[in-house]
């Protein structure tokens, strides 16, 4: 906590101790905590003071002779303690629980997390700002739901409008922050609490199945089902009846606030129901009146503006709306100033426009160690209705002062070239005696002498600390001695008349040592395409490295797993050693090792792809290459055959099929092609015997040039079973044993018989 004094001024205090005073007595609200200097007058404190337990303390100094007696006094003495930020927010609950329907609209409250602050309620140390931390789960990119800034009023968004299902995920959780300060300031306390949201089915429930007897005789309108409602609340009645004669009544008063329009339609029906024209279109307009009054958009706006601020500057802009049709007097808002505290030192230093809510200034008496913040009521007004809206300005610190480096020489740093980008080579601090946390107190960094932007600084903007790192890798090579120039400025310009100057420039320098590096090539990956017939020698691309510290180098091919390439060791140079087939492989990767001669032999690697572009090598061929038909034929016999060609097509690949062979070839078969792939192979003729036949085909693919397949296609006219498949019998012959199957079999058997009489006949040794 600050304090403020209020001194009854006397002698004693203000000129010394005269005789016969020779000390001072304080009593009154001490606390423990406020003491004086008996001897030099000195009030001070041996304790911390705390706004939340005791706003003022009211005592009294006496001047005492040596025996201890008053002989001036007693002055009182006043200390108004001022709050500070030092209380967090608290949620009124851990854990919040709530309840919305799917579909409900976005922007619909359907519950309320809240917080105080034990703060000053009259400062921004206990304004409270809300904002969701977490959503589990996240299931869209968009957030499905959103809260209000100020009241913590939670709602579905857009998002959670279209997304919400309890079918798909019924239960959220929200993770809740809070923050003071208005959420303004880096130094704002924070709390969290959780916030478990159960997704509830759609109010209207769709009716079962209906099932209805044909004829029936019941009466009619006969009812059928029902369409209900989940909530079993009564639902929103339809204002409007139509009587015989056509005329239209509105059954209730309307609000245009709820719905602005209606659109129906009315049926001219006979005695029987049924319609006697075209349903005509009623549409009504519902007229506005002025029955809502004007709402702040915030429970709280807060502007600030700079001590120095020219006369007239624009500060901010109060929003507010109403309820009532848009465009018309009913929702024109007029703002009017009512209040202004403190009134120092000045009333009416501010001005708002009446139709805008713009503020401005009115005076240029603004000091901020007279007031540093002013409480201003604004009354806004429709014409009917009126509400006041409260508006916090606080006056910020003019950028009067420059930063202040503590050290203008950081000296020299040495470092290895391998050092890892990111890493912090040094702190760096200035100081700036500006209002803390405003853009006139923040510093940043900026560096001279590194053109290639090499190292940046990142600055701690609560404690306007700089943390100067690598920014890009080192190269001794290229460059091995950094003189660096270091600037400490504001974000916010400087007032009129004040400058930077040499206690904002520090200075540093950075030598980097020399680490053998490995050679580095010049691309990471080396991408070529080659047709797949090129000859055996042909020259493919060239890679390339080199070594930072100038070493000879060698180049090596590793993972070349089908031997298609070699690489010259001294140039880099690669070349075919063996014919390609894109059919095998249509991206041949290998990788180039280069490494450096010297001791330590360091190596890297590079990625070749070669791509290989097909060429027409490969003739077509048949999917299938046998067929039957069944005997005897009748005629109008087809079987579909099929061709495949490995290659690969610019559009797709085409066949055609034709006939070889000589004249009885072409007088009793026939193929016909039909797609793209396929054709049709028939018998001419239903004479053809039972047997097996091989034709020859032609197939033609479409490449450039194109090639042609002959290939034999095996026909085997045979008897077929029911399941219509070839019927093969079997050979009469081998249905049973011949001579020498015989002669064999009776061997066997004889050699069996021979070896169990032989086990039978020998003795046994145990009884010998």
């Amino acid at each position: 906590a600050s304090v403020t004094l209020r001194l009854d001024c006397c002698n004693v205090l203000c000129m010394g101790l005269p005789p016969p005073a020779n000390s001072l007595r304080l009593t009154g609200e001490k606390d423990g905590i406020i003491e004086i200097g008996a001897k030099n007058g000195i009030l001070y404190l041996n304790g911390s003071l705390d706004w939340e337990t005791k706003k003022v303390h009211r005592l009294q100094v006496e001047a005492l002779n040596e025996k201890g007696e008053r002989v001036k006094g007693p002055f009182s003495i006043t200390i108004n303690v001022e709050d500070i930020n030092d209380n967090p927010p608290v949620f009124s609950q851990s854990k919040y629980y709530g309840e919305v329907r799917q579909n409900s609209r976005p922007g619909k409250v359907f519950m309320h997390v809240t917080a105080t602050d034990r703060d000053d309620p009259t400062t921004p140390n206990a304004q409270l700002l809300y904002s969701i931390l977490h959503h589990f789960p996240s299931p869209y990119e968009e957030i499905l739901f959103q809260i209000d800034n100020k009241t913590g009023a939670i709602s579905p968004s857009m998002a959670g409008n279209k997304y919400l299902d309890p079918e798909k995920q019924a239960d959220f959780l929200l993770v809740v922050t809070v923050k003071d300060l208005a959420g303004m300031s880096g130094n704002a306390f924070t709390s969290n609490a959780d916030v478990a949201i159960t997704v509830l089915e759609n109010l209207w429930k769709a009716p079962l199945p209906v099932f209805i007897m044909e004829n029936s005789t019941e009466q009619h309108p006969l009812s059928i089902t029902k369409v209900g409602s989940r909530n079993h609340k009564k639902p929103a009645r339809f204002p409007f009846i139509i009587d015989q004669n056509g005329t239209i009544y509105a059954t209730e008063p309307l609000d245009r606030e709820e719905k602005d329009s209606y659109v129906f339609d009315a049926f001219a029906k006979d005695n029987y129901g049924e319609a006697l024209a075209r349903p005509l279109k009623i549409s009504v307009t519902v007229g506005d009146m002025n029955d809502n009054p004007p709402v702040c958009k915030r429970a709280l706006t807060i502007f600030e503006v700079q001590e120095n601020e020219i006369v007239g500057n624009y500060i901010g802009t109060l929003h507010a709306s109403d309820m009532d049709q848009k465009d018309t007097l009913n929702s024109r808002l007029q703002f009017r100033i009512v209040d202004q505290t403190p009134k120092i030192p000045i009333d009416n230093l501010f001005i708002v426009q009446k139709e805008t809510g713009q503020f401005q200034l009115s005076s240029s008496s603004l000091n901020r160690r007279v007031a540093s913040n002013y409480s201003v009521k604004v009354e806004v007004s429709d014409g009917v209705f009126a509400t006041l809206c409260d508006v916090w300005i606080n006056v910020i610190d003019i950028n009067d002062q420059i930063p202040i480096f503590e050290k203008s020489d950081y000296g020299s740093l040495v470092i290895p070239e391998d050092t890892q980008v990111g890493k912090i080579l040094l702190a760096i601090q200035a100081n700036d005696a500006d209002e803390p946390f405003t853009g006139s107190s923040r510093i940043i960094y900026q560096i001279e002498g590194d053109q290639n932007e090499t190292f940046r600084i990142e600055t701690d903007f609560r404690t306007n600390r700089g943390y100067f790192k690598i920014n890009k890798i080192l190269d001794y090579e290229t460059s091995p001695v950094y003189s660096l120039t270091i600037l400490a400025k504001n974000p916010e310009p400087l007032v009129s008349g004040i400058q930077y100057n040499s206690s904002s420039i520090a200075y540093v320098q950075i030598h980097i040592t020399d680490v053998n590096e490995a050679p580095v090539f010049f691309k990471d990956t080396y991408i070529v395409d080659v047709f797949e017939n090129v000859t055996v020698g042909t020259f493919v691309t060239s890679v390339k490295a080199y070594d930072p510290e100038g070493a000879q180098i060698r180049y090596m091919l590793i993972s070349n797993s089908r031997n298609w390439l070699r690489v010259d060791s001294y140039t880099g140079d690669i070349y075919t050693t063996a014919p390609f087939d894109r059919e095998i492989e249509k991206a041949y990767i290998v990788q180039v090792v280069a490494t450096e001669q010297s001791k330590e032999s360091r190596s890297s690697t590079a990625q070749l792809i070669l791509h290989l572009k097909d060429v027409n090598d490969n003739p077509p061929s048949l999917v299938k290459n046998s067929i039957f038909f069944c005997y005897p034929l009748s005629g109008g016999e087809k079987i579909e055959i099929e061709a495949t060609d490995p290659d690969e097509h610019r559009l797709y690949p085409k066949f055609i099929f034709s006939l070889g062979g000589g004249e009885t070839i072409q007088n009793d078969w026939i193929v016909h092609g039909f797609g793209v792939r396929r054709a049709h192979f028939s018998p001419k003729h239903p004479n053809l015997q039972k047997m097996q036949y091989s034709i020859p085909l032609k197939i033609s693919d479409n490449g450039n040039p194109p090639l042609q397949g002959n290939v034999n296609l095996q026909v085997n006219i045979c008897e077929c079973t029911e399941d219509k498949t070839c019927f093969v019998p079997l050979d009469p012959d081998t249905s049973r044993p011949t001579v020498a199957m015989a002669v064999g079999i009776l061997v066997g058997v004889l050699l069996v018989i021979g070896k169990w009489h032989s086990e039978m006949t020998q003795p046994d040794c145990n009884l010998c």
